[in-house]
């Protein structure tokens, strides 16, 4: 049984890995800074959590030191917390832009930072980044260049901290999460997304979870630094999907 933590725990990504990683008899420690919802999910899957904003470095260490006594020691890391916003790059302010990279990517910075220090016996962390990191798409200027810093962060990172705490991220393409559910639930864009994904859908939390699983797991000990794109392979085609997305906002 090992103990994780989980930031972003009460809902979309973070809630089904939570739940995913409960049922595989791991112990889960939940953070989120929705306090009625972390707490409802926490209590339902008879687990600890804190409520803490990754944006606030102060918070979110004393939210990981809290959980890590719960649980009575620290095994792995998933920073999954984010959020999105999606406009022509000009009609961002600067208030949005700081947003976007705080929780996106200092965010993660500052839970790896809090995490490394209490995994006395090693460990595995797995930050969630975007297929918009590897590949951006139109409106997500400062959304993608967040990601793609986790990214680079964490081929950093797995070279500070190896042998010890292998570190590695997943960068999910189109999800039905709450964060894009305005997109996915569109019967248009739905349609025009699985058209243009090898794979035939769009992708659900599930088939993000278990390869988050699987990276922080033993199966993955000689794996780190790396970035698992998980999009059914919708990067492969020549044609991108900017346009689709340009066409959703521009018909807003």
């Amino acid at each position: 049984m090992s103990r994780v933590i989980v930031t972003g725990a009460a809902s979309g990504i973070g809630l089904a890995l939570a739940e995913h990683l409960v049922a595989a008899g791991h112990r889960v420690g939940l953070t989120d800074r929705r306090a009625d919802a972390v707490a409802e999910a926490a209590g339902r899957l008879g687990q600890p959590c804190a409520v803490a904003d990754v944006g606030d470095p102060e918070a979110l260490t004393a939210a990981i030191g809290f959980l890590v006594d719960a649980l009575g020691g620290l095994d792995g890391l998933v920073n999954n917390a984010g959020v999105g916003n999606l406009k022509r790059l000009t009609e961002y302010s600067d208030k949005e832009f700081d947003l976007l990279i705080r929780v996106n990517l200092t965010g993660v910075f500052s839970g790896m930072r809090a995490a490394v220090a209490l995994m006395s016996s090693g460990g595995s962390i797995v930050n969630v980044a975007s297929a918009s990191g590897v590949r951006p798409t139109w409106g997500e200027g400062p959304y993608a260049a967040a990601k793609a810093g986790v990214i680079a962060l964490t081929m950093s990172a797995a070279m500070e901290l190896g042998p010890d705490i292998r570190v590695n991220c997943v960068s999910p393409g189109f999800i039905r999460t709450a964060l894009n559910e305005p997109i996915v639930a569109d019967p248009v864009m739905n349609a025009a997304l699985a058209s243009r994904t090898p794979a035939g859908r769009v992708g659900e939390v599930a088939d993000v979870c278990g390869v988050i699983d699987f990276l922080l797991s033993d199966a993955a000990a000689y794996i780190t630094g790396q970035n698992l794109v998980i999009d059914g392979g919708a990067g492969l085609p020549a044609h991108q999907t900017h346009d689709l997305l340009k066409g959703f906002t521009d018909g807003r």
